[in-house]
Order: structure tokens, then sequence, then C-alpha cells
């Protein structure tokens, strides 16, 4: 199984986004030299406990900090941004990084309503345009224009020895159908959905449409894991991911918390069913239970990748459970 990391740089209680953004690059330099697959780095706008509003610039960074590990965003959020710009921002990318460079596209707003109008102005047409967005992106990249077309004679410079691979990031099989149509690879974000996602990667791969792009109907799953030496290790630096999802629901823009404040916290009866709910969507446990759990999944989702990501109030937490998870496989 391969193994790769979704990172959305959280900003812990205490520390500050230039920590979160250095511990992000740790953990980049950690996994390539662990052999994961790859590594992408999330777009958030003004959301509370979360550093990652540019993917484009630490890709940068980390690649000039990394060897061998693909980087990729996770993703662009296209509905904001004109494809040309895209197509140049990760064409540049691939010059720097041959061969390195996954492009990730998404359809969320990644903030609020107010944050996405300041961000592209009208974001909702830019989803109703997303089909038309995404096929004049694929055109910059990969498979050009008619000659007909008024963009028939524009480059997206520099154009790279190898171009970036393109994949696209849902939840649904909308998502899942317009990945095949375009011949894209395809993300699901499993740690987000409660949709029945083994039957929407089984969409994807029945409708995949073979591309000149690199794609080959490749499927990954992304999954939130906490992996410690034991259960209750685990469980304690979990307790900060749930009491961090419960304060941003209620409105707290403070950073993720220490165990101590989520040991401590008074929870209602509302919050211990919430979190019960969190629990679908996670692996929590010891290196033997996280090893089990992971293998069912690929089995589930016919997949043979797998991409982590794990919110902890404590750098060193998180640096410890991706050491753990890349032992196992």
């Amino acid at each position: 199984m391969k193994l790769s990391i979704l990172d959305q740089s959280p900003i812990s209680t205490g520390a500050t986004a230039q920590d979160a953004l250095n511990a992000s690059l740790e953990l980049a330099k950690l996994a390539d030299s662990l052999g994961y697959t790859r590594y992408w780095v999330a777009e958030h706008h003004d959301l509370p406990g979360l550093a990652g509003s540019v993917p484009e610039i630490m890709l940068s960074y980390i690649g000039s900090q990394t060897g061998r590990i693909r980087l990729g965003a996770g993703a662009i959020l296209l509905p904001h941004y004109r494809p040309y710009k895209v197509a140049e921002t990760f064409n540049l990318l691939g010059t720097l990084f041959p061969g390195r460079i996954d492009l990730g596209i998404g359809r969320a707003p990644g903030g609020s309503a107010e944050a996405s109008l300041a961000l592209s102005g009208n974001y909702l047409e830019g989803v109703r345009q997303m089909p038309e967005a995404m096929d004049e992106l694929l055109s910059f990249l990969y498979k050009g224009f008619p000659d007909n077309h008024m963009y028939a004679n524009v480059t997206p410079a520099p154009v790279p020895p190898v171009p970036p691979l393109p994949w696209l990031l849902g939840t649904s099989e909308k998502s899942a159908k317009l990945a095949a149509i375009n011949g894209t690879a395809y993300a699901f974000g499993q740690f987000m959905s409660d949709q029945n996602g083994a039957d929407i990667i089984k969409t994807y791969k029945e409708e995949f449409r073979e591309k000149q792009n690199g794609a080959d109907g490749k499927a990954l799953i992304t999954v939130s894991v906490i992996c410690a030496e034991t259960t209750e290790q685990a469980e304690a630096v979990a307790s900060s991911q749930f009491l961090w999802k419960l304060q941003s629901e209620s409105g707290n823009r403070s950073g993720i918390p220490t165990m101590d404040e989520a040991r401590d916290y008074s929870y209602s009866a509302e919050d211990y069913e919430k979190i019960d709910k969190m629990r679908t969507n996670m692996i929590i446990g010891n290196p033997n239970f996280v090893k089990e759990k992971l293998n069912e999944l690929a089995e589930n989702y016919e997949v043979d990748e797998i991409m982590i990501v794990t919110i902890t109030h404590d750098y060193q937490a998180r640096l410890t459970s991706y050491r753990l998870i890349s032992d196992l496989i």
C-alpha cells in the first residue's frame, strides 16, 4: 500500500501561523525521508486554526527542501481562479521540481461566504462553470485547443519537462463522474464525507475515460488518522481535535487546544453526540489497530493508496503518528 499525507497546517494554541507552517515543512521533510508517496497542502481562507491559504507558495518552499516526494495541492479551489493562472502556476512548479508535482483541483469555497466574496466575487457562478473551467485548464496543460480557439496560441509558460499530474478531489458521485469524464486521477475525501465512498470510487473507475495526462485511472482515499504507541495515548491526542471542532462550530476562532484543555472541558450531552459522529470518520489507536483499519479501508475501496490527514495540538505527536504509520506497511 502507498501512503501519502494531506497537511492542513493546523495552528496550535500558544503557537503562531509561522510555527504551523514551519511544522508543515518539518513534516514534509520527514515524509520525504520515510518514503511517503505524496505530500499535499490544503487551501483554506480565514478559517480558525488553519494557516494554509496559498498552497503554491508552500509547495515551492517545501520543494526546495525535499528531494523525492511528490508535492501537490489538496486542493486548488478552481471556482475562485482563472484556469490559465492555475496552469501557469503549476507549470512553473513543475519546471522547478520536474516529475514531482500534482495539481489537485477542488470546488469547495474553502472558507466563509464573506471570504469567498473577497477572494473571487461570485463563487457560486464559478461552481456552475466548474466543468467548463476544468476542460479549459486541462486544455492549457495537456490537450491543447482547436486551431480556431481564441487561446490556441496561448502557452502557460514555462512548460515543464513533465506536466503536473491532474487530480480532482471530491466527496460525491458528481465529483467522481467529473474526474472520470475528464480523465483525471481522483481523490475521495473519506474523512469529511458520510456517503458510500466505495461505490463512488467504483463509479469513477467504471466511467473513467483514458486521456493523455498520465492519470491512468488512479484513485486514492483521504482518511483522518491518529496513531500512538498505545490506544490511551492516541485517544488523548485525538481529544484536542474533537474540542477544536466543537469550538469552531460555536464560533470560537482559537487554535487547536491542548490535551489538558480537552480533558478539563465541560462537555454537554450534545457535544458527546457530535464527538461520536466525528469518530465514524477517524482511525484512532495503536499501530496494530491502525494497520488493521487501513488495510480494511484499502480492501473495501479497492485502492492501493491512502492519504492521511492528522491534526494534533502537539506537533511532535503528529510526527510520531506518521512515523508509526510508515512502519506499518
